[in-house]
């Protein structure tokens, strides 16, 4: 258990450090042009933002830890992968098609998922052994 939450916690730093990127410097310009689409700052609900993301964490190396046998950097790998293209395809393609956002923005959402995915990954391939 010990090991999952060391993990769960480096897992959600890296993916904090990663939205940064993404969000604030990659998308910052697309988010900037559609500000009808979001709550303005004052109102966004950044705690529930973090708490879902470290709940997701928690999930992903739970997940890796109870359920994925052998575990090694190739199996973590692929884990992440596969993580983070359903989370991905959801955030990324199932928002386009209920929101007005452009297909550029859906695209970075499913590729920065998917990146995080990986990364999430080998996290947990070095961090949870057997």
């Amino acid at each position: 258990m010990k090991k999952t939450l060391i993990a769960t916690v480096v897992v959600f730093l890296a993916w904090e450090a990663l939205d940064a990127l993404i969000h604030g410097m990659i998308l910052g310009g697309a988010y900037a042009s559609t500000p009808a689409l979001w709550r303005p700052r004052g109102e966004m609900k950044l705690l529930l933002l973090l708490l879902t993301a470290f709940a997701t964490a928690l999930c992903f190396c739970t997940i890796y830890a109870k359920w994925i046998h052998p575990r090694g950097i190739q199996t973590g790998l692929l884990f992440g992968l596969w993580f983070g293209i359903a989370l991905g395809l959801g955030m990324g393609f199932g928002s386009y098609s209920v929101m007005p956002v452009p297909s550029s923005m859906a695209l970075a959402w499913f590729l920065g998922r998917t990146v995080e995915g990986v990364v999430a990954g080998l996290i947990a391939a070095a961090l949870i052994r057997d």
